[in-house]
């Protein structure tokens, strides 16, 4: 089975590794900008006097427009899932190459589990905006506001070192 897709996708190899560049980058840059430029000044303001109401307020509508942002990188995301394995059927890459090896790790134990808790964060359970506009307590708002900026203080230092570190293991091939 894998052979056929090997020789249907081999002549598109170039043609895959555009898609899949362009959605991780996609997926890397579209709330980097956001988060370091916005939320975390944002933040660090609030912080200085949390019960300032105007600084909440602000807090509040940074953080649910950076939900909103993270569509375009919770899209990026699959799309790398589905574009990752086509290239490495296509070019006939396996784990046996130490580099390649070594990104399936990053990838399945890193970017795949904090994409998960990213979703969840943004969209489903811990997205703020659908807690607000349901009624729920200023409690629940507050706690999914803190449980999702501790999450980005420890993921962001995480994902800004492997994503580079993947790129080099691509682009290289180290072994």
């Amino acid at each position: 089975m894998i052979d056929v897709i090997q020789q249907y996708t081999a002549p598109y190899y170039a043609q895959i590794k555009f898609v899949h560049l362009v959605f991780m980058a996609m997926w890397f840059m579209s709330t980097s900008v956001a988060y370091r430029f916005y939320l975390v000044p944002i933040f660090r303001e609030w912080m200085k006097s949390p019960g300032d109401i105007d600084r909440i307020r602000l807090r509040n509508w940074a953080m649910e427009r950076f939900d909103d942002g993270a569509r375009l990188e919770h899209v990026a995301f699959p799309m790398l899932l589905i574009t990752g394995p086509l290239l490495m059927i296509a070019g006939g890459w396996s784990p046996v190459h130490g580099w390649f090896a070594m990104k399936l790790v990053i990838v399945v134990l890193i970017f795949i589990p904090i994409e998960v808790m990213d979703y969840y964060l943004a969209h489903f359970g811990g997205n703020k905006e659908k807690i607000r506009a349901a009624g729920q307590s200023g409690e629940a708002y507050e706690e999914a506001m803190h449980t999702h900026w501790w999450f980005l203080i420890v993921s962001s230092p995480i994902v800004v070192l492997t994503i580079p570190y993947v790129i080099y293991l691509v682009v290289v091939k180290p072994f």
